[in-house]
């Protein structure tokens, strides 16, 4: 919803009633994950996409029909058949599609969650999307880390759910789950989308060089929110590296480190170390693989580079079950000469680190092509990222 969501509060604060489609879930090779979102305007605009063009035609006569009864839908489209015109997914995957109004009346809440997503505080939607009784279906629970508000239809299934909110936020996860008709654990009935709007994971890149710079705007194209650190204030300005969030000059690893006593840092962000300095990488490698699971640490370099950093950092206490997360020389094998193209190789080993990608070519695999889940390295890495940076 994220993407069509200044849209939507447009349409909500004007009174009117929109067509909203979300993805809720997805088999097989889906073109979109779940969260994705498509809106039909009051006024018959369209944003947004749930399948990349397959049928979003459909969808929105889906939409504009539901508008007009006032009544929540979930849809499955699955694969085309031979006919040229028939409705379906020409990828072979299939999804579920919840379409539903969305006004002041049916979700009076959406104006403080997109005050929410807005100033980057974590924020989850909970929405009935199946039920015996229809009067349930499209009702929403806003979630935040300490409470909650709406009401679903019985206090056992607000708890219930909102317990199951808590989690997913912190994941940053788009899930559905089904429960009892009351929100039973054990049970069948209600089946319950969980849309998760995390603040965007950050990408936190230690190094002010020209690689620097094109990794910070690679990140920022990704979702991240992207901080550049150097100990260098020559180097280290927000000049040199206008992609970036925000540049820090400082000790890299005394900045991680206090990034890390106040919390904010977590199992999504991701951390690339291109200084390739002892003096600077050695401590700083130290700090994040000992921070606990985070999604990503590479560490630029010539294998040379490496074979000394490891030895320093061996020297320095860090067993082998420590040092497994760290990825170096950095990136993939893509023969990347410029910054450009060395951001390109890093970019897509952290896209193959969160999803559990091998990094070969598509063409050469029987395999599927999408991965449906968050990849956990065995190696203790850590989670990665949620969909869409952070959120649907």
């Amino acid at each position: 919803m994220r993407d069509v969501l200044q849209v939507l509060l447009r349409d909500w604060r004007a009174g009117g009633t929109a067509g909203l489609a979300t993805v809720v879930r997805t088999f097989d090779s889906a073109p979109r994950p779940a969260g994705a979102s498509m809106l039909v305007a009051s006024g018959g605009e369209a944003v947004g996409s749930v399948s990349g063009g397959c049928v979003e035609a459909a969808v929105y006569e889906l939409a504009t029909e539901v508008v007009q009864r006032g009544r929540p839908e979930l849809v499955r489209y699955g694969i085309s058949d031979d006919d040229a015109f028939a409705v379906g997914l020409t990828c072979g995957g299939i999804i579920d599609v919840f379409v539903e109004p969305v006004s002041r009346q049916t979700f009076a809440d959406l104006e403080d969650v997109g005050a929410d997503v807005e100033a980057s505080r974590p924020v989850a939607v909970a929405t009935v999307i199946e039920h015996p009784d229809e009067a349930w279906l499209g009702r929403h629970l806003v979630v935040r880390p300490h409470g909650f508000d709406g009401d679903l239809g019985s206090e056992r299934a607000n708890h219930a759910v909102s317990d199951d909110a808590q989690g997913l936020l912190a994941a940053g996860r788009n899930t559905t789950l089904t429960y009892g008709p009351d929100g039973e654990r054990r049970g069948e009935g209600m089946r319950v989308f969980f849309s998760s709007f995390a603040p965007r994971p950050r990408m936190l890149v230690f190094g002010a060089i020209d690689f620097a710079a094109a990794l910070a705007r690679m990140g920022s194209y990704l979702g991240y929110r992207v901080t550049v650190c150097d100990a260098r204030p020559v180097f280290a300005t927000p000049a040199r590296f206008p992609e970036a969030d925000e540049v820090i000059v400082d000790w890299p690893h005394r900045y991680l480190a206090g990034q890390l006593d106040e919390e904010l840092v977590d199992a999504r962000t991701v951390v690339c170390v291109l200084t390739h300095d002892p003096k600077f990488d050695v401590p700083l490698l130290e700090v994040a693989l000992r921070a606990g699971p985070l999604a990503y640490i590479g560490a630029m370099g010539s294998r040379r580079t490496h074979e000394d950093r490891l030895a320093r950092l061996r020297e320095a206490g860090l067993t082998d079950e420590e040092l497994a997360p760290l990825r170096s020389p950095v990136g993939l094998d893509l023969g990347a000469r410029t910054p450009e193209e060395t951001a390109v190789s890093i970019a897509a080993e952290i896209i193959a680190e969160q999803w559990g990608g091998s990094g070969r070519p598509l063409g050469s695999l029987d395999a599927r092509i999408h991965h449906d889940e968050i990849h956990e390295p065995s190696s203790g890495a850590g989670s990665g990222l949620t969909t869409a940076g952070g959120g649907p």
